[in-house]
């Protein structure tokens, strides 16, 4: 008996030891969620928020995964030789231009996972950088369409960048119908559950 209350102790114990956090890891939840605090404030708030901008939506605080720090990489920009223009099209059916200007790529479980990034122009001529994916949660738990993450190009070929899926995030059209979003291709679907993230706003 003695033996036995030993061994459930242990296996307690060594569970117990397997959940405690990093100071860095606790340090990096908290900024998340201070920052996901932001985005909601932002949401409810601010005259610019897809509730506020056009037609007044009901706002309730935004859905997400747990904060998951398995999903954060690291990698460089790697650009394709001939950076094709091609048409995806918004939730309303619209063409719309872009340039596909190259991956990051990142591992997971043993396997090698590419993720492209989309280069666009701005009606004042800037540029912008863009990834938008699906994968494994989309349409179950995370919106239909698809989420995107922030990417901002940097002028160094050998930057490294952080990938960071805590931070994806859905487009304006998953909470007010009078957006139209950019609707990711089949070449960027991710053959993959990330559980990292926004989660659907309407369940």
């Amino acid at each position: 008996m003695k033996l036995l209350y030993y061994v459930l102790f242990l296996s307690v114990f060594i569970i117990s030891c397997s959940d405690k956090l990093s100071p860095e890891e606790t340090a990096y939840i908290k900024k998340i969620e201070e920052h996901r605090g932001q985005v909601n404030e932002f949401m409810k708030s601010d005259p610019r928020s897809p509730f506020n901008f056009k037609n007044k939506v009901e706002f309730h605080e935004l859905n997400y995964f747990d904060v998951n720090p398995e999903f954060v990489f690291k990698s460089k920009l790697y650009e394709y030789p001939e950076k094709d223009t091609v048409i995806i099209y918004g939730t309303k059916g619209e063409p719309r231009e872009t340039i596909k200007y190259g991956y990051v790529k990142f591992h997971y479980g043993g396997e090698e996972y590419k993720v492209n990034v989309y280069e666009s122009t701005g009606s004042d001529g800037t540029k912008y950088y863009s990834i938008w994916f699906t994968d494994k949660t989309t349409n179950k738990e995370s919106y239909g369409v698809g989420r995107y993450l922030d990417f901002e190009k940097q002028d160094d070929p050998n930057y490294i960048y952080t990938i960071d899926f805590n931070l994806a995030y859905n487009p304006y059209c998953a909470y007010n119908p009078n957006y139209s979003c950019a609707i990711p291709s089949k070449e960027d679907y991710i053959p993959l559950e990330i559980r990292a993230g926004e989660k659907k706003f309407h369940n």
